[in-house]
């Protein structure tokens, strides 16, 4: 068994960073520094403890450069980072605080949707799968062949569009096999953000309507050529309903002159599928589980580029001001008016020809300020704001635009909380930030104004009602992915020579596999964080099933148990598997640092300096676990890898493609390892297993969930409203039965009444 050191341990002769930094630093740069008279600028920036080292070499002291050696250049700096330089100690030494923040992008778009669909109707996702299929007889569209002859139609819901009709009909109820027509309609739900491309493949006429129904993204409706794949992109926000249409008709084209003077013309073979191609993924058939029979009202997209916002700290933070980040939210903001102006008449339910149209036209802008600023205006805002610009220009359209261009710049908008208060209407606000990223529904507005969000009571109802909300539970499979470590899309493709049928098609089937089960844990009755490291169900289809030796159980995904002294739950599904691993080998360093950082929420500092793995070629005689072992040896690597490693060690059971095995380059797989805990207990575990069931019952690991599911619902630091709030969130999510849903309900009834004045005046 290997034994966790919680520090490694210095030489003697090893020097001592802050003992010279006070003697050749601090008289420029101040004791924590914070700077002096002489040096008024503070300590502190991104560069690596290295990269500190090598200038501190060249440049200090100021009085005589260059006199410092090496190693105490690299003590100097490694003292300097960790004190007060990096922005990990600069938010550790700041007292704890609740910060006016910015709306994140994934704010800005979600907010600027449920704006512009205020004005229009409801978004509907009921639990019937699949899209609406209207089949017609002819070539046109709602039956019917040319000179007015008829034909039978039929109605259907199909699970996906994925057919090969061949040289047959397509339903009974169709006349004939060589000329028919098919609609299908209703919405798709996008479970990410970002660029899709969407394909249809026939070798017929087709059309496809995504979002907007007015103007077709594909339209193959008159063929030329041979093309059987037409594709187009499309920006499309996570956890929106999107009205979908695509038509398809089979006619005679492609029939020779001979066959044209036969009575009944050969049919020719016919085909037609819809494909997408998610964020960083590969092209499949859209799934059933993304579609509905029922069509949903149009969605405001802004697919306006943005700087990325800061995560230095594991979750998404709007704090920091840049020029980029307001030159961004300028052409945001002109792309949204330009946008919300041209379908003005129908947002604002005014007809050109109103003799009222000025006048609802100042009510639709008063209601849009008022939802942007999530409360009403007072009479010096619609002044300003409104009146203003009605009264500088003839052209209502134009005082329209100028309204909904203010707005959208306005701090008021862009901004979480500019006034800092605890009203009914900051409640709403925040309540409906932490769960839908986004702004205040009708039903939550209502409240406020009622004054129906004072107790924990009225939050905790109003919570509940919200999590069923499709926006919500976006974001919270988006927490568990983050909380996995696996949210940015990773790379998993591996060496095709060790690995030839881990194919993109495989990856993309396990991305799918590792949502469906965490959708199934959350939100099931129990939602049971213990369930998410422990369950020994996985879902498969007959593609990973073969892949992984399992017997299949069908073509579509289904929950299927495995050996339960094999896997356990997340900790060993394959996807992360295949995402903490090198392209041929495992690698015991990737999901040690998982396990210690995401997991059990150890601070890791980052190496000093980047250094590859050991090949497994040069040493063929040793096994994974071995080659790390040697490369990490050094007393410098193990004060991390001494936590790292013997975590990573126990999942040494699964290669690189996430399948069990029990060798490692013809030697027994050794997955021992151990963990020191934070209260000093040494914990030996062997395998998937053991570990599961260490961090199922482990505090360190249930705090660190906590914390992380509070920072990405609130966005703030859990320290900022109070000393006490971790632990108690603790407690009460132990009394629930670790019940994930309601420690989400928790968080928000604990935060959501507090503003920053508030929590100022009780710090």
């Amino acid at each position: 068994m290997l034994v966790l050191l919680s520090s490694g341990r210095l030489l003697a002769a090893e020097p001592n960073g802050a003992q010279i930094y006070k003697a050749k630093c601090v008289a420029c740069h101040g004791p924590q520094g914070q700077g002096t008279e002489k040096y008024k600028h503070r300590l502190e920036g991104d560069k690596s403890v290295s990269q500190l080292a090598e200038l501190i070499a060249k440049t200090m002291p100021e009085d005589d450069p260059g006199t410092l050696s090496a190693t105490e250049a690299a003590a100097v700096a490694k003292y300097v980072h960790d004190s007060f330089y990096s922005t990990i100690a600069r938010e550790r030494n700041r007292p704890a605080r609740i910060e006016l923040a910015r709306l994140t992008v994934k704010q800005y778009r979600q907010a600027i949707a449920d704006l512009a669909g205020s004005f229009r109707g409801p978004s509907t996702w009921g639990d019937e799968r699949g899209l609406k299929g209207e089949y017609f007889s002819g070539r046109r569209i709602g039956g019917g062949r040319r000179g007015g002859e008829g034909g039978g139609t039929a109605t259907r819901v199909d699970a996906q569009v994925n057919f090969d009709f061949g040289t047959d009909k397509p339903v009974p109820e169709i006349a004939e096999p060589h000329e028919f027509s098919i609609r299908w309609t209703g919405a798709l739900l996008a479970p990410d953000t970002g660029e899709y491309q969407f394909v249809i493949r026939t070798d017929h006429a087709a059309r496809l309507w995504i979002n907007d129904l007015n103007q077709p993204l594909i339209d193959a409706w008159v063929k030329s050529g041979n093309d059987t794949e037409y594709k187009q992109n499309l920006f499309l926000v996570a956890g929106r309903v999107y009205p979908l249409r695509l038509e398809f008709t089979k006619a005679k084209q492609g029939v020779n002159d001979k066959d044209k003077q036969k009575e009944t013309p050969p049919s020719k073979p016919a085909s037609i599928a819809l494909v997408w191609r998610r964020p960083n993924s590969v092209p499949e058939p859209i799934p059933s589980r993304q579609l509905s029979p029922t069509t949903s009202p149009e969605v405001c997209v802004c697919a306006t580029p943005f700087p990325p916002d800061d995560r230095s700290y594991g979750w998404e933070r709007g704090t920091s001001i840049s020029k980029e980040w307001d030159q961004a939210t300028t052409e945001a903001a002109f792309d949204v008016v330009g946008y919300l102006t041209s379908k003005l008449d129908e947002l604002s339910g005014v007809r050109e020809d109103d003799p009222q149209r000025v006048e609802k036209l100042r009510s639709f802008c008063r209601t849009f300020v008022e939802r942007a600023f999530r409360r009403p205006l007072t009479d010096e805002q619609a002044q300003q704001l409104i009146e203003k610009q009605f009264a500088e220009t003839a052209d209502p359209v134009a005082a329209v635009k100028r309204v909904l261009l203010l707005t959208l710049k306005s701090p008021r908008f862009l901004f979480r909380e500019v006034a800092g208060g605890s009203d009914s209407y900051d409640v709403a606000a925040r309540l409906s930030f932490g769960l839908w990223d986004s702004l205040p529904d009708r039903e939550l507005w209502n409240a406020a104004k009622e004054g129906r969000l004072h107790t924990p009571e009225q939050l905790a109802q109003q919570t509940e009602r919200m999590l069923a909300d499709l926006r919500a539970k976006a974001k919270l499979r988006d927490f568990l992915l983050t909380w996995l470590k696996v949210d940015a899309g990773q790379d998993l493709s591996k060496d095709p020579q060790k690995f030839p049928e881990f194919t993109p098609e495989v990856i993309a089937d396990l991305r799918t596999s590792l949502e469906l089960f965490l959708d199934d844990v959350i939100w099931s009755e129990a939602s049971d964080f213990r369930q998410l490291v422990l369950a020994d169900r996985i879902y498969l289809n007959d593609r990973l099933a073969k892949f992984y030796g399992v017997e299949s159980h069908g073509a579509e995904f289904a929950l299927i148990p495995l050996d339960a002294e094999q896997r356990s739950g997340v900790l060993t599904h394959p996807y992360l598997m295949a995402a903490f691993a090198h392209s041929g080998e495992s690698s015991p360093i990737h999901r040690g640092v998982f396990l210690a950082r995401g997991v059990l929420g150890q601070s890791l500092k980052p190496p000093p300096e980047a250094v590859a793995p050991l090949p497994a070629e040069l040493h063929p005689d040793l096994t994974t676990r071995e080659r790390v072992s040697m490369q990490t040896r050094p007393a410098a690597c193990m004060t991390c890898h001494g936590i790292i490693n013997p975590l990573g060690f126990t999942l040494e059971h699964f290669d690189a493609v996430g399948r069990y095995r029990s060798q490692d380059h013809g030697k027994p797989v050794d997955a021992s390892g151990a963990y020191l805990t934070t209260a000093g207990k040494l914990v030996k575990v062997n395998g998937a297993r053991e570990l599961a069931r260490f961090v199922a019952d482990s505090d360190e690991a249930r705090v660190a969930f906590v914390e992380q599911l509070f920072h990405h619902l609130v966005q703030q630091p859990v320290r900022a409203y109070g000393p006490t709030t971790l632990d108690d969130l603790q407690k009460s999510f132990a009394a629930e039965g670790f019940h994930v849903r309601k420690l989400v309900v928790k968080v928000m009834t604990t935060t959501a009444l507090l503003g920053r004045e508030t929590k100022v005046a009780q710090n």
